[in-house]
């Protein structure tokens, strides 16, 4: 499936079905039977390229909205657990719109551009690697880095099936690029619904509030549901990725709840 759009309510990609639970791998998914050896495989040469037209627009899953990065500065990095997936969903579609090759040198990532180099390090058994993140995912079990079947034999995780490692990012993404993502991720506009009220005093009191903090967008909208009038107070529209990530916050910070997203075209 591909991503449209700024909001999804399903991923794209395999992330999503390919969560372990114990051991090295699912039950109907694992290794393959043959392939290259894992010494003959060298890792990728980071360059510049345009991120991918799909899969790096905001995308929900199991009820978590997730604002995929526009732009990211080399040695950007993280720590936690990585897993991996294999021939279940070789030749599969992954979240960039390319096909899942699970003995090429790569990896899923929640929320980095698409695509990004990472150097991975397996602090278990200090054996590092270079992929490229070209999918998303995964999204149970806390981890932060789903690598392809030749990634994980290069680094020792086939057989764990998880090991914790250092990711840091190689390369930066050019300006040309960061704008060129922008365009094509962002032609969608979107509002954001703070909150719904019955009393109209309430939507007055919350919308002085957001103003208050700096957001000056921020109108709202009497609806008829059944009889009833109710009192929407929404910010927007926005196409800019980074700034509904920033206005998202913002809005949670104040109200505790995160917005509702609206698309509007």
């Amino acid at each position: 499936m591909l991503i449209l759009g700024v909001v999804l309510a399903v991923v794209p990609g395999c992330g999503i079905f390919k969560e372990k639970n114990s051991g090295a791998y699912y039950q109907d998914d694992g290794p393959p039977k043959g392939g290259p050896d894992p010494s003959t495989v060298a890792n990728p040469v980071p360059r510049a390229e345009p991120l991918s037209k799909i899969g790096n627009s905001s995308y929900e899953v199991f009820g978590v909205r997730y604002y995929p990065m526009s732009s990211i500065e080399s040695g950007y990095s993280e720590v936690g657990e990585a897993s991996w997936y294999g021939r279940k969903f070789h030749g599969r579609p992954t979240s960039s719109g390319e096909k899942y090759d699970m003995f090429a040198m790569t990896a899923a990532h929640k929320t980095l551009p698409l695509p990004t180099y990472l150097s991975v390090k397996n602090l278990t058994n200090q054996k590092e690697v270079i992929v490229r993140v070209n999918d998303r995912g995964p999204f149970l079990g806390g981890r932060i880095l789903d690598l392809s079947y030749m990634a994980a034999q290069k680094l020792g995780v086939v057989e764990s099936g998880t090991a914790k490692v250092k990711i840091t990012a190689v390369g930066t993404v050019s300006p040309a690029t960061q704008q060129q993502t922008k365009e094509s991720s962002t032609r969608s506009q979107v509002l954001l619904q703070a909150a719904s009220f019955q009393l109209k005093e309430n939507a007055v009191r919350l919308r002085l509030k957001l103003i208050q903090d700096g957001m000056n967008e921020i109108r709202i909208q009497t609806v008829k549901i059944d009889e009833r009038l109710y009192y929407r107070v929404r910010a927007g529209p926005y196409q800019d990725q980074d700034v509904v990530r920033e206005k998202v916050k913002k809005i949670k910070s104040i109200t505790g709840t995160a917005p509702k997203i609206l698309m509007v075209n």
